[in-house]
């Protein structure tokens, strides 16, 4: 993908960040190549006229406080910081570069799940396990409830679980460190708006409870996970580590970058969650690339597409309310493995977005066969990149960087 700015005036994500001069955690925006620090203009009295900024807002270690706060009330805080930051002036006073930033993990989390919802994806993963694709897979977004305990910012290194699995089908059970550790390219969707359990959101209202997106890495153990997932379903293969990119760009950013899903739903879906809005409005329209480094040199494994889930993330957020267990502020889901049936000039599946599915042979990468590649290895670095087309104005945005360096597994665990 081009290297340019991911972070043009028209993006303006939101993040936490800290430095060595001021190790306070406190809100920030991306602009550019800098960190613009928000605490620091809210204490200038840049935000006096917005409703809700009576108490420090921008000075906290999390963005929960200004996610919470009413959708029009954020819409005239992003009006402001567009007005003021396109002043350079203004723009040099409150920048530090985002070289010199440490981020943090932006948002106080209480619940995560993890969704399941490419048919590619999924199609793989049976026919490599010999199963059929449930029949209930077609009628609910499938997905679990996964540890907040996970939740990592991008940048810090994953390491290598330990966890039970068998080295062959006849072979006994071992507690060992994974042998088939692996990537998973997705997106997460923060929300904003909490909903009392027992009430259930109307698909319609969905985009009210989403503060924005960013781009997520659930790391998989695929022998611990296979080992234990009859018959409740991953957990310690799950457990590692789950990525973010460290900045959410925000869906009035995204805005621009609404469109059509490219999937055809058969059977319809049924009634609460069947999109009433406009077709083109769907889902997003956001390019993603994943890449691993090892020894030096780099391999593009993935190019996909958000808008080419089978379930889209409106219709994930209505699935996970459907019950009425309610939400909270800061809560994220992740849409699930966004593997795609694209292909390259030379044929080659370049959707498919984890080692788990390249094993098959039909989805094998020249690139990384012939240099031996089948699971992350000690030392690997695994980078994700999301980049959109604002369609009103023409210009490109991105979310940066969702990366992690795979680290050598505890010694004596067992």
């Amino acid at each position: 993908m081009a290297s340019t700015t991911p972070f043009p005036i028209d993006n303006l994500p939101y993040g936490v960040i800290s430095t060595v001069s001021d190790p306070t955690p406190r809100c920030a925006t991306a602009l550019e190549n800098d960190a613009i620090d928000l605490s620091a203009l809210e204490r200038d009295g840049f935000f006096c006229s917005v409703p809700g900024f009576e108490d420090a807002v921008f000075s906290q270690p999390t963005l929960n406080a200004f996610a919470a706060l009413p959708k029009s009330t954020r819409a005239q805080v992003r009006d402001l910081l567009t007005k003021h930051l396109a002043d350079l002036d203004t723009h040099k006073k409150y920048a530090v570069p985002l070289s010199a930033v440490e981020n943090h993990f932006p948002m106080e989390t209480k619940n995560f799940s993890d969704f399941y919802c490419s048919l590619e994806h999924t199609q793989n993963c049976t026919e490599i396990s010999n199963r059929a694709i449930p029949e209930n897979w077609f009628y609910v977004p499938s997905v679990y409830n996964g540890r907040t305990s996970s939740l990592r910012v991008s940048g810090t290194p994953v390491r290598r679980p330990w966890g039970v699995f068998r080295e062959s089908p006849s072979s006994q059970p071992i507690f060992s460190p994974t042998r088939r550790f692996d990537f998973e390219l997705e997106m997460g969707v923060f929300l904003s708006k909490p909903l009392p359990p027992g009430e259930i959101l109307d698909i319609q209202n969905a985009s009210e409870y989403i503060f924005g997106l960013v781009i997520l890495n659930d790391w998989s153990a695929r022998d611990i996970q296979m080992f234990e997932m009859p018959p409740l379903g991953p957990f310690h293969g799950k457990g590692s580590g789950t990525t973010i990119s460290p900045w959410i760009v925000t869906l009035e950013a995204l805005g621009g970058s609404l469109c059509a899903s490219t999937k055809v739903q058969d059977p319809a879906p049924l009634h609460h969650l069947t999109w009433k809005g406009a077709i083109d409005e769907a889902t997003f329209d956001i390019e993603l690339e994943a890449k691993l480094l090892r020894n030096g040199k780099a391999y593009v494994i993935t190019e996909t597409n958000l808008n080419e889930l089978y379930w889209t993330p409106y219709q994930q957020l209505a699935h996970l309310t459907s019950a009425g267990e309610g939400l909270s502020v800061g809560d994220i889901f992740g849409t699930g493995t966004i593997t795609s049936a694209r292909t390259n000039s030379d044929g080659e599946n370049t959707g498919i977005a984890c080692l788990f599915e390249r094993t098959m042979p039909r989805n094998a990468l020249g690139s990384t066969k012939a240099d031996g590649i089948v699971y992350l290895d000690d030392g690997d670095e695994v980078i994700m990149e999301g980049w959109c087309m604002n369609r009103h104005t023409g210009r490109r945005f991105g979310f940066g960087q969702c990366s992690g360096v795979v680290v050598p597994a505890k010694e004596n665990a067992a």
